[in-house]
């Protein structure tokens, strides 16, 4: 989502090592904000994000508009059951947001590899899901669990 910190560096820096093109992507989704969260704060460092990926070797920056990745808003992906518990109710929509652009980006980029961080549990189970419901031969998941997140990006 961009604020880009050491532990996005890491996995852009692993990608690097062991796949021939690394393609980052970098989109503040707006659809996995809930009505209590504050998309508008959430911080944009658009330029330092693209130093910083520069710096570790990243090939290509995917950097689309919300009118780009969403275009008129057709598709949105549930994924029942686990996001039924713990921060699903209290965050109406962020998992459906999280699945659908996730979705979305492996549609227009199609990885071969996919890199994300150890973010909250529920979050990578609704990622895993999408991942072999739509892409179950084309994209493995590779997470790095030895750096923490950090608690929040919006200042």
């Amino acid at each position: 989502m961009g604020a880009l910190h050491e532990g996005h560096l890491s996995l852009i820096k692993s990608s690097v090592e062991q796949n021939e093109t690394t393609v980052v992507s970098i989109y503040v989704n707006p659809t996995q904000f809930g009505p209590n969260d504050d998309f508008t704060r959430y911080p944009r460092t658009f330029e330092q994000d693209c130093e910083h990926c520069k710096s570790v070797g990243a090939d290509f920056i995917f950097c689309p508009t919300v009118e780009e990745i969403r275009g008129e808003d057709l598709l949105r992906i549930q994924i029942d059951k686990v996001t039924d518990l713990f921060e699903g109710p209290i965050r109406p929509g962020h998992f459906v947001g999280v699945a659908t652009i996730v979705a979305q980006l492996f549609l227009i980029v199609q990885p071969s590899i996919a890199y994300f961080g150890l973010k909250d549990l529920q979050q990578c189970a609704v990622i895993r899901i999408s991942k072999v419901t739509f892409y179950p031969d084309r994209t493995e998941i590779y997470r790095d669990n030895s750096r923490a997140r950090r608690p929040s990006n919006v200042q």
